[in-house]
């Protein structure tokens, strides 16, 4: 791609967003997600293959029928409560449809459908700006709306996300695929206490966008797309495939890695609102996800593939360089609980 061309899509990208996170305004806000939308679809549609091309034209149809609905749901709060702002408290319907809307921008269950065929059609480096950046503005947005939001509808997409996210995930073998399905089940966790603690959700979401961007950046630097490949990675680099080993776990919530930390905070706060059967039925779901999270540190770090390869070891790549910091955080912020819930 033209560099200055790719130099006004990535600006365009970080307006968009910036736009969205300062506004007060629902017009101004709505602005930006659309600025954001129209600057992601030139780089899923730079290899031009029809699946890019069906990628991009699934991607622009569901973002534009999510802006259209945040269009009218904001107007229909103006008309009803006469404000424009987003941090007041809005009309029971309007913020009903505004909830839908935006979990329809980030892939929760059951307007997910989109975000796993649109992964798998894009680059793994697309893939990266789709599942991290491109949720900042709706989730800035869901936020700043919490208070008005149905707790009933909240707990139900929660639930809903996190078993989906689960069961869609089991039978995949494309990296790409797995990876929406674990994005749409950490979405299950965030909505799901968004009501009751909004901090959770947002320590959640930065802890997501952390441990996502690890596995992203591993899987762009091995140029791994499916789950055979992965059986290679111990015999070239067995050091990244260790600790993208744990990175996955991290992923998946296990103790004593850092991805362990949001599921415990959101756990606790559920028991003491006294919702202890819905925090026990969001952990069951939570296997679902353990089970595919497994496949693939045991395809990565646990097999060897039939033919070993024949390149020399790069036990210190310099490339690799840039996962270090990812990595370190994205397995180790456990031990930090105490600051982080002094800091929220």
């Amino acid at each position: 791609m033209n560099p200055y061309a790719l130099s006004m899509i990535v600006s365009s990208l970080a307006l968009g967003t910036i736009l969205t996170l300062s506004s007060y305004h629902w017009i101004l806000a709505w602005i930006g997600l659309e600025i954001n939308t129209l600057a992601i679809i030139p780089l899923m549609t730079k290899t031009p293959h029809p699946r890019a091309i069906e990628a991009a034209t699934k991607y622009f149809l569901t973002q534009a029928a999510a802006s259209a609905l945040i269009l009218f749901s904001s107007i229909l709060n103006a008309f009803t409560m006469g404000e424009w702002a987003i941090n007041v408290p809005s009309h029971p319907i309007p913020a009903t449809l505004l909830s839908i809307a935006l979990a329809m921008k980030l892939g929760v269950a059951p307007f997910h459908f989109w975000l796993p065929e649109v992964l798998q059609g894009s680059t793994l480096q697309t893939g990266f700006i789709l599942s991290t950046w491109q949720k900042l503005a709706p989730m800035a947005l869901l936020i700043q709306l919490s208070q008005s939001v149905n707790l009933t509808l909240m707990l139900t997409l929660g639930l809903l996300s996190t078993i989906v996210g689960g069961w869609g995930g089991i039978n995949q073998t494309q990296i790409r695929k797995v990876l929406a399905f674990s994005s749409v089940a950490h979405l299950g966790w965030m909505v799901a206490i968004l009501k009751i603690s909004p901090s959770l959700t947002l320590l959640n979401f930065f802890l997501y966008i952390l441990m996502t961007s690890t596995l992203f950046l591993t899987f762009i630097s091995l140029n791994t797309k499916n789950m055979y490949e992965l059986s290679t990675t111990w015999s070239k680099t067995p050091t990244l495939a260790a600790l993208s080993m744990l990175s996955l776990l991290s992923l998946s919530g296990l103790p004593p890695l850092t991805g362990f930390l949001p599921k415990w905070l959101i756990a606790q706060e559920m028991i003491k609102q006294n919702m202890i059967a819905f925090a026990l039925m969001i952990l069951l779901s939570t296997l679902l996800s353990l089970f595919f999270y497994l496949r693939l540190t045991y395809s990565m770090s646990l097999t060897l593939a039939p033919n070993l390869s024949s390149s020399s070891l790069l036990w210190f790549n310099p490339s690799k360089n840039i996962l270090a910091s990812p990595m370190i955080l994205s397995l180790l912020l456990l031990p930090l609980t105490p600051t982080i819930m002094v800091i929220i």
